[in-house]
């Protein structure tokens, strides 16, 4: 009733399933024995070579070599920029593990203010991928040892040794030269280059360093080092050198530029200093400025603003950038334009404190009496120009102020320029819909109105109507056809009579700068321009922001002029006063360095120090919140 019973299990039953199991489990061994040994096989023989190249990428690191940039020099070959030996580290964002532990740990080592601390987080939030975000540099051997010593604890950074950029003469140069820094990531995404992501690589990021970037780069070297699986140095294979970039050859001076940068002191404006034999410039000045030396290697939040906070706008380049009202020294170029279109520089007119139209009456700086036109330069006449403009029109003598360089854009490299206005009746009725005036005549043959020119365009006026040809200002040995001006003879002349007048003749408005040297004499023409407009208030005094500004145009040596130059102080109550000094300091450094050293240490004396030592002196102060202790600043 309850089935079959099962047969029973015996010993041969027994060793017949052993057998069969071992034999499936030897089989499956054996296929994979032979799946490995043909893997291996293919592996070795087939596939050896990309395997022995990663196992070598592995244990051999290859790493490009940032080249050199070119030297920038002047005319001399004297070094503007060039480059020094630098101790650095990076952090490489991608290769940053446990980011607090490593910045901790390199605050402590390499003593990092919390300004600096305040970059490295800015530059890490904003970096990507591998681009380098800079630590320190310049680092003591003393700091950079200790960071390779503990170098295993501090994944992602970077110690090298290579070149920084340098600036001998700092902010002399800051709106001339420009400054280098990292490439950002968008540089770094539109490139393509790997180049951009290697550490202690730097980019012309301003001025002449931008515009020559291509020039100055030079050739990346390459460098093979053996590592371990932490990626620790064991030793160095090979090496490539790099190419350094192409020198550079600029016009400047270099003494000049920074003596005249020293001149300026704490002053706010700009100068200007050509060569009227080739249109060289000379000195190329903007005040005040900013240490490119502090932007290249890596400006903190703090020194940015407190930049940003001068009123006296350190980092605007006025020498391109700054628009101004010429103020009088537009009168040498309207005595031309009236002899061109047949007024007498003979011809007198009588000035008895002003010029009526209609209704108004337009005053002068003085009662002058009977002037011709020369004289009428050398009192700087208001009254006298009137006349002449109402005689002719502003339509008549505008052509002129262009064909001077004023309103000009110049191919000038690495400039960044605002080129004004130069305003006629046409222009008039094509910006406000209005027709010209008489009164519109007045103002802007006195170089207020409508009128606004920068610096250069300032030096360059100065150029043309000492050379009489058309000068075109360069940085580098760009030829340009200087060729003669359209004005008669008679017309240069007379200007360049009234120019020498207003410094050497008895009551000329720049008497007091007549030049402290024997056979050599400077012709110029003083400005004053009113900020808030003629008639409404006086801006000899009070707030420095409604101050008058002062100018001064001017060439020497008057017999055979070879050079020209502009000076603007923003604010100095008056070209006679402020402007004129500075020229004549310059001219006489010129020609005699021992004089014009002589009157630059009186100056600094009394402004307390160099250019750095008072912008150190006045960045210390704003950190501390207080008044800054530079005069010139403090304003």
């Amino acid at each position: 009733m309850f089935g079959k019973k099962s047969p029973p299990i015996t010993e041969a039953w027994r060793g017949f399933t052993f057998t069969r199991r071992a034999l499936v489990v030897g089989g499956a061994q054996a296929a994979v024995g032979v799946a490995l040994a043909a893997r291996m096989a293919y592996i070795s023989v087939i596939d050896n070579e990309r395997y022995v190249l990663e196992s070598e990428s592995n244990r051999v690191n290859l790493t490009l070599v940032p080249p050199r940039r070119g030297w920038i020099v002047d005319r001399n070959g004297k070094a503007l920029a060039n480059n020094r030996v630098s101790l650095r580290v990076d952090i490489i964002p991608d290769r940053l593990h446990n980011k607090e532990n490593v910045l901790g740990q390199l605050r402590t080592l390499l003593r990092l203010d919390k300004d600096a601390m305040e970059r490295i987080e800015r530059d890490l939030k904003a970096a990507s991928g591998f681009q380098p975000v800079a630590v320190a540099e310049d680092m003591t051997e003393q700091e950079y040892s200790s960071i390779l010593v503990h170098l295993p604890e501090l994944p992602g950074v970077a110690p090298q040794r290579g070149f920084a950029r340098n600036y001998p003469t700092g902010a002399a140069v800051g709106h001339l030269i420009g400054y280098v820094g990292a490439p950002t990531a968008e540089e770094y995404e539109k490139a393509k280059d790997p180049l951009y992501i290697t550490p202690g690589y730097k980019t012309g990021k301003d001025g002449l360093e931008k515009y020559f970037q291509q020039m100055l780069r030079g050739k990346p070297g390459a460098k093979r080092v053996e590592v371990t699986a932490r990626g620790k140095v064991v030793r160095e294979l090979s090496t490539q050198p790099d190419v350094q970039g192409k020198t550079v050859h600029l016009t400047i001076d270099a003494d000049l530029q920074d003596y005249v940068a020293r001149r300026m002191g704490p002053e706010s404006g700009a100068a200007v200093v050509i060569d009227t034999h080739t249109g060289d410039i000379l000195a190329f000045v903007s005040m005040p400025s900013f240490d490119p030396n502090s932007f290249s290697d890596g400006i903190s939040n703090s020194e940015y603003s407190w930049l940003r906070a001068d009123d006296h706008q350190p980092l605007i380049n006025k020498a391109t950038r700054g628009l101004y009202p010429p103020g009088s020294t537009l009168k040498p170029m309207a005595a031309i334009a009236a002899i061109e279109h047949g007024i007498d520089p003979g011809e007198r007119h009588t000035c008895i404190g002003g010029y009526r139209l209609g209704s108004r009456f337009f005053r002068c700086l003085g009662t002058h009496g009977s002037l011709d036109m020369p004289h009428a330069i050398m009192k700087s006449c208001n009254s006298y120009f009137y006349w002449v403009a109402h005689r002719l029109g502003y339509d008549a003598i505008a052509p002129t102020a262009k064909m001077m360089g004023l309103g000009e854009e110049f191919q000038l490299a690495g400039s960044n320029q605002r080129f004004g206005t130069i305003p006629d009746s046409a222009w008039k009725m094509k910006k406000y819909n209005q027709p010209w005036s008489a009164s519109d005549s007045l103002n802007a043959v006195i170089g207020q109105g409508y009128v606004s020119v920068n610096p250069l365009q300032l030096a360059v006026m100065a150029s043309r109507i000492a050379s009489g040809r058309r000068l075109y200002p360069r940085l580098v040995n760009r030829q340009f056809a200087n060729e003669a001006l359209p004005f008669s003879a008679e017309a240069l002349a007379t200007a360049r009579e009234g120019m020498d007048l207003v410094v050497n003749g008895p009551g000329g408005t720049a008497g007091r700068s007549r030049l402290p040297l024997d056979g050599i004499a400077m012709a110029g023409k003083t400005g004053t321009a009113q900020v808030r407009g003629l008639n409404t208030g006086n801006g000899k005094g009070g707030t420095w922001r409604f101050r008058d500004h002062g100018l001064f145009i001017g060439f020497a040596p008057v017999d055979n002029p070879r050079y020209a130059i502009s000076v603007i102080i923003e604010h100095g109550m008056g070209g006679s006063r402020a402007a004129a000094p500075v020229a004549k300091d310059v001219f006489t450094f010129i020609y005699d360095r021992e004089k014009g050293m002589e009157a630059l240490e009186t100056f600094e004396a009394g402004w307390g120090g160099t250019i750095k030592e008072r912008m150190d002196r006045n960045y210390a102060a704003w950190k501390a919140g207080i008044a800054a202790p530079d005069p010139g600043l403090a304003q």
